[in-house]
């Protein structure tokens, strides 16, 4: 009875871990990026001639590609940079380090990520399927840009802008300009933000031979370069909104976003940790507000850009 109660089952062991497993992949973060998915697909029904809606087998199809494919990459990179991770204050207590977690258990979390993707694309579509080891391969290897690069920002950063893409694929079995684009404004959004957000790790960087681009040209040059690819991203999601002749909805949210955009810049300008780390909350309002007004553009039953 006490071995027992001492060693519990495995199908217990995870059920009780699970807290740990979602932590670990950092599922709260994922309403940075999904919701740029969900753009992705409501913009490619309205370009197929629908209302921004794909219909509910591919809305859940695409959503399991996501958190498949994100599950992927993040146990990648919990197990790819743990011994790094003991040794940085600021990542100590991530799971694998502080030993919540083994890396055997959070590759067996990659596996089923892995296996939810590979299985949601093939329900999608063939091009899907055909683009799924691609972007498997890619959300792993990013993990090891910081140890030999400092663009590793820029490729993380386009690692999250493979899902408008993605589910631009997913409704359509094709891949258009248009998803490049938005693919393009979310790598610049993401790899702004990392770009600043790598430089709370500037001494342990330079330290210990990380790459970064505050750690190969300082903080204040990272606060520029984030200063700029934000400003593209702006300039990016502008420029779809007219290209795809969406209505004022659409640049309702994009001025929403721009005018977050420009607090969370400002937030950051002194390089300070705690509001570097306060700012990176902001994220997932610009994503998730600019989300709500594309669905309202597409969906509304108005052309032009005013409903009168």
């Amino acid at each position: 009875m006490q071995n027992a109660a001492a060693n519990p089952g495995p199908i217990r062991s995870i059920v009780g871990k699970a807290p740990h497993y979602l932590n670990a992949i950092n599922v709260s973060e994922s309403l940075f990026a999904l919701p740029f998915g969900y753009i992705g697909m409501a913009l490619a029904s309205h370009y197929s001639g629908g209302a921004g809606w794909p219909g509910w087998s591919t809305f859940i199809w695409i959503t399991l590609a996501f958190l498949g494919v994100r599950t992927l990459g993040m146990s990648a990179n919990r197990i790819i940079n743990a011994r790094e991770d003991a040794r940085n204050p600021r990542t100590a207590a991530r799971h694998i380090p502080a030993g919540l977690l083994r890396p055997l258990e959070v590759g067996g979390m990659a596996a089923v990520g892995s296996a939810i993707f590979f299985v949601s694309a093939w329900q999608l579509n063939t091009l899907a399927l055909l683009l799924s080891p691609v972007a498997a391969a890619y959300v792993v290897v990013y993990s090891f840009a910081k140890y030999y690069t400092w663009l590793c920002s820029f490729m993380l950063g386009l690692a999250l802008a493979i899902a408008p893409s993605g589910a631009w694929i997913g409704v359509t079995g094709e891949l258009h300009w248009p998803p490049v684009l938005l693919t393009f404004a979310v790598a610049m959004w993401a790899g702004g933000f990392e770009t600043i957000y790598g430089s709370m790790d500037f001494d342990f960087d330079r330290a210990n031979g990380i790459h970064s681009v505050a750690s190969r040209f300082g903080i204040r040059n990272a606060i520029r370069t984030t200063r700029v690819l934000h400003t593209l991203a702006a300039a990016a999601l502008l420029v779809l909104g007219i290209w795809m002749e969406l209505n004022v909805f659409y640049f309702t949210g994009w001025a929403v976003a721009v005018a977050l955009l420009i607090y969370e810049n400002n937030m950051v300008r002194s390089g300070e940790a705690a509001r570097i780390g306060a700012a990176f909350a902001f994220n997932k309002y610009i994503s998730t507000q600019l989300l709500l007004f594309t669905v309202l553009a597409v969906a509304l039953p108005f052309d032009g850009f005013f409903p009168w």
